[in-house]
């Protein structure tokens, strides 16, 4: 079995100066979308998954018309929501963001105003991620250190998500204890591919970070985060 996570290209968060709430990609985003198929030549895309938001499915669409495999959006999936930005000033969005940051450490589990909570959104994510494990019959079965019954001969699994996304299920399925601010604690480029895959250990399994951020297939011109 492998699990493999995909952060969505480059977006266009801003236009005009003013924010974007779901944006599409940039010409930039694109040619790195674009050049994402081919990192699976190795070995086929058994399921492919997607979140809902649009820099995903457009992420997404270069490895459906390459290898003709229809996503399965998840809804679960979507970013950490934040408040209404679209036609939001730049320098207010920046603004709230640095005074999120510089809150107690306490404070950091709740919401912008308007926003969703970190306790709510790795509630979200882990939540939807046991669902979706469960169909392959991959189950965690110790709490801490996490160890897991797992498919070794199992499938690929593909996700197309988000920064925050990707971060929250990695900590998850290595048993790390999460923070609020997880997508600052596993930096990862756009278009950039992470890959977990199973190991024995004590009778059982544990998960094990094969590949970390992958940009090996973008040239050093299209790294962006």
């Amino acid at each position: 079995m492998e699990i493999v996570l995909i952060r969505h290209a480059q977006p266009e968060w801003l236009i005009d100066g003013t924010g974007v709430d779901d944006p599409v990609l940039t010409p930039l985003g694109h040619e790195q979308a674009a050049r994402l198929p081919a990192w699976f030549t190795s070995r086929p895309i058994d399921h492919l998954f997607v979140s809902p938001l649009v820099r995903a499915r457009q992420t997404v669409q270069p490895i459906v018309d390459t290898w003709g495999i229809e996503p399965e959006i998840l809804d679960w999936s979507a970013e950490i929501s934040a408040p209404v930005w679209q036609g939001t000033p730049s320098e207010v969005i920046e603004r709230a963001f640095a005074e999120q940051r510089q809150r107690p450490v306490e404070e950091q589990w709740e919401a912008i105003p308007g926003g969703e909570s970190f306790r709510d959104f790795h509630q979200r994510i882990t939540g939807g991620l046991t669902d979706l494990l469960a169909r392959f019959d991959c189950i965690r079965t110790h709490g801490f250190p996490p160890l897991w019954q797992v498919p070794f001969d199992g499938p690929r699994i593909v996700l197309v998500a988000h920064s925050g996304t990707n971060a929250v299920i990695l900590g998850h399925l290595l048993g790390i204890e999460p923070v609020p601010w997880e997508w600052e604690r596993f930096v990862a480029f756009h278009a950039s591919i992470s890959v977990v895959r199973p190991m024995h250990i004590a009778r059982s399994a544990s998960l094990s970070l094969f590949r970390f951020s992958d940009i090996a297939h973008l040239p050093e011109e299209m790294h962006t985060r």
